[in-house]
C-alpha cells in the first residue's frame, strides 16, 4: 500500500497574505550621525514597515505550498521586532546655510520653504529644501501639510536642477517625505518621479545616488507600486548601478567606496522589496538582462574574500530566494522541457520515490534513469547566464557555503535554506537531481543539521522544510535516517510543558520522518531509541486547536507506517503500547 502522509493537500499559503510579510523602508541622515528610533507596528494583518537599519529582516511573503507528497517551497519571512533609521535632523549641509539656521532657520515655516523651492536663486531652493528635510524627519502632519502645499512635484522638478546642491537636497527633502506616508509615495510616483529618478541617478555623485536609491527602497515597501516600480526601473537600475558595483562589469572583483557599498546596499533592498511581489514581478525581474548575474557574483566574490556577513550579501541571497520560489513553474517551458528531459510523459516515475509499499522500480531501469540524469546534467551545468543561475546545480554548493560559512547573520543562512527549499519543491526530475547533488556531492546534511540545532522558529520553517524535501529525494534513506531522525526528534515537544515549534514545523519534521520510515527500517528503529514514540503519541493526542489538528494526523499517520514493522512489535509492547495506539484514532 502507499505509505504517504495522508494529510491531503495543504493549501499554499496565498502570495499576497502579509502576515509574514517585512517589509523594509530606509531613511538617511542628513548629518553623519545616525538616530534610531524603535517602531514595531506588529499585529498579524499588518505588514511590519521598518526602515534601514542593521538588522533588516526578510523583505517577502510566505508561501508554503504542499503538493500529493508533501513539499514544500518558501518565500522568505520573519516579523522579528525591527528599528528604523531616520533622516537626522542634524543640518550640516552648505556653508551658506548655517547661518540661517543659527539666524531663525526654524521660523522660515512650511508655506515660505514650499515658495522658496520656485525661487530663481539656487540657495533659495537650496534652503526650502533643507527646511523640508528638517520639518518632515519625524512629523507626519508637515509632511501631509507639505504634499498639500504642493511641494511634491515642485520637488521633482529640481531632481534634475543645473545645480548639484539643489538636487542632493531635494533628492533629500524626498526621501524624509515618503518616509513611512502612503499618500507622499504615490503623489511623487503619480509627478513622474520614477522617470525624474532614473534619470538623476545617471548623475556621477554619490551623494546623489545614495538620496536616490534610499527613494525608490522606500517607495517598493508599497505594495501597489511594485509591479509598476518593477517596469519602470530594472533595466536602468541593474546597468548603472548593480552590474558595475557587483564586480560583474570589467574587473571582476568588487572594489566599493563607502558611498557605493551603500548605494548597492539601497539598490539590493529594494530588489528585495520587489522580489516579494507578484509573479508577473518576479518573471520580470529573473529576465532582467544582468540582475540575477550581479546577485551571484556579488555573493560569491564576497564569500572569496570571506564578506559572507555583509548586509548586501543578505539582500542579495533573499532576492535569489524569492525568486526561487514557484521556479519550475514560473520558468519558460523549453527550459523546463530541458530540465524534465525524455521522461517528461512517464509520471510514475518523475517523482523518484517508491510508489508503494517498499517495491523498489527494477535495477535496469534505475541505472537508464541515471544515465539521463547524468547527460542533462552535464548540458545544463555549462556555462549558465542570466535566470539559468537558479537552477544550475553550481548555485547548491554556493548556499552550502553561506550555510557553512555565515555565522552571525542568521536572515542570510535563513534565505539560503529558503531558497534550497525553493529549487528541491515538488515533484519534478530537477528538483530530485538537486535533492541529490545536495545530499551526495555537497554534502549538505551536516551542516543543515548544525543550523537546526540554533535555529529560530523563522529558520526552522525554511530548514524543516528543506530537509523533508531532501527526504523525499534521498537514494539512501538508511543513512539520511541515522543523519537526522535524533536531531529532529529533539525538536519535538513531548509533553504540556515543553517549548514547541511552530504547528509547521512540527508538520515538516513528522513529514521528513514518515518519508524515510516507508522505506528505511533503520529509521522506525531509531524512532524508538531516541523516544520518539512517546512525543509522536503526545502530539497525536493534542488536538485542541486547528493547527494541532494537522500535526495530530501528520503523527498518527506515521505511527500507523512504524507498526508495519513487526518486528520492532516487542519493542513497542516493551514501552507500554498497543496495536489500538498505533492504528486508532
Amino acid at each position: 500500500r502507499s505509505l504517504r502522509l495522508a494529510d491531503g493537500p495543504l493549501q499554499p499559503t496565498a502570495i499576497a497574505d502579509d502576515r509574514y510579510s517585512v517589509i523594509s523602508e530606509q531613511l538617511d541622515p542628513v548629518g553623519h550621525r545616525t538616530l534610531y528610533k524603535s517602531q514595531g507596528n506588529g499585529g498579524f494583518t499588518r505588514s511590519y514597515t521598518f526602515e534601514r537599519q542593521m538588522s533588516a529582516g526578510s523583505t517577502a511573503k510566505a508561501g508554503s505550498h504542499c503538493s500529493r507528497a508533501p513539499s514544500v517551497r518558501s518565500l522568505a519571512e520573519s516579523s522579528h521586532h525591527l528599528q528604523d533609521q531616520r533622516a537626522m535632523e542634524m543640518y550640516n549641509g552648505h556653508s551658506t546655510l548655517l547661518s540661517h539656521q543659527s539666524g531663525g532657520f526654524d521660523d522660515i515655516g512650511l508655506p515660505s520653504a514650499v515658495k522658496y523651492l520656485i525661487a530663481s536663486d539656487p540657495n533659495l531652493q537650496v534652503l526650502g529644501a533643507a527646511y523640508l528635510q528638517h520639518k518632515c524627519y519625524s512629523d507626519s502632519n508637515a509632511k501631509k501639510q507639505a504634499r498639500s502645499l504642493q511641494a511634491m512635484p515642485k520637488l521633482v522638478k529640481l531632481f534634475n536642477s543645473p545645480n548639484q546642491e539643489v538636487q542632493r537636497h531635494a533628492t533629500g527633502a524626498m526621501r524624509n517625505l515618503i518616509y513611512d506616508n502612503a499618500e507622499n509615495k504615490l503623489a511623487l510616483v503619480e509627478e513622474n518621479g520614477i522617470y525624474e529618478l532614473m534619470r538623476t541617478l545617471r548623475e556621477p555623485d554619490d551623494e546623489l545616488r545614495k538620496n536616490v536609491t534610499g527613494i525608490l527602497w522606500n517607495l517598493s515597501s508599497s505594495d501597489n507600486l511594485k509591479d509598476r516600480l518593477a517596469r519602470d526601473t530594472l533595466e536602468q537600475l541593474t546597468d548603472l548601478v548593480l552590474v558595475p558595483l557587483s564586480g560583474l562589469g570589467g574587473s571582476g572583483v568588487i572594489q566599493q567606496n563607502p558611498s557605493e557599498a551603500e548605494i548597492f546596499y539601497n539598490s539590493t533592498g529594494f530588489l528585495r522589496n520587489l522580489s516579494s511581489a507578484s509573479q508577473q514581478t518576479r518573471q520580470k525581474m529573473r529576465e532582467c538582462h544582468g540582475l540575477v548575474d550581479s546577485m551571484i557574483h556579488y555573493v560569491n566574490s564576497s564569500l572569496e574574500v570571506g564578506k559572507s556577513e555583509d548586509k548586501s550579501v543578505e539582500n542579495a541571497v533573499c532576492v535569489l530566494r524569492n525568486l526561487s520560489y514557484r521556479l519550475y513553474d514560473e520558468m519558460p517551458p523549453s527550459s523546463l522541457q530541458r530540465l524534465e528531459g525524455h521522461r517528461r510523459n512517464n509520471s510514475s516515475t518523475v517523482t523518484g520515490e517508491l510508489v508503494g509499499c517498499f517495491s523498489p522500480q527494477s535495477k535496469k531501469a534505475r541505472e537508464h534513469y541515471l544515465n539521463a540524469d547524468i547527460v542533462t546534467f552535464t548540458e545544463v551545468s555549462k556555462d549558465p547566464k542570466g535566470m539559468e543561475w537558479l537552477w544550475n546545480p553550481q548555485i547548491v554548493g554556493i548556499y552550502n557555503r553561506l550555510l557553512q560559512r555565515c555565522e552571525l547573520n542568521k536572515h542570510t543562512t535563513e534565505a539560503a535554506s529558503g531558497a534550497l527549499q525553493n529549487i528541491t519543491a515538488g515533484d519534478r526530475r530537477w528538483a530530485g537531481v538537486l535533492s541529490r547533488l545536495a545530499l551526495e556531492q555537497e554534502r549538505i546534511l551536516n551542516p543543515v543539521l548544525d543550523r537546526v540545532r540554533t535555529a529560530d522558529h523563522h529558520q526552522l520553517r525554511s530548514l524543516t522544510g528543506l530537509i523533508r524535501n531532501l527526504s523525499r529525494h534521498a537514494r539512501n534513506k538508511d543513512e539520511m535516517s541515522t543523519k537526522v531522525v535524533s536531531h529532529l526528534i529533539e525538536k519535538l515537544p513531548g509533553s504540556v510543558g515543553d517549548k514547541a515549534p511552530p504547528a509547521d514545523v512540527i508538520v515538516n519534521i513528522i513529514a521528513v520522518l514518515n518519508n524515510l520510515v516507508v522505506e528505511s527500517p533503520m529509521a522506525a528503529r531509531d524512532i524508538v531509541y531516541f523516544d520518539g514514540l512517546r512525543k509522536l503519541f503526545y502530539i497525536k493526542k493534542r488536538r485542541d486547536s486547528s493547527d494541532n489538528e494537522k500535526s495530530s494526523r501528520a503523527a498518527a499517520s506515521l505511527l500507523g507506517n512504524m507498526w508495519q514493522y513487526t518486528k520492532l512489535h516487542r519493542d513497542f509492547k516493551m514501552k507500554g503500547y498497543r496495536k489500538e495506539d498505533f492504528l486508532g484514532l
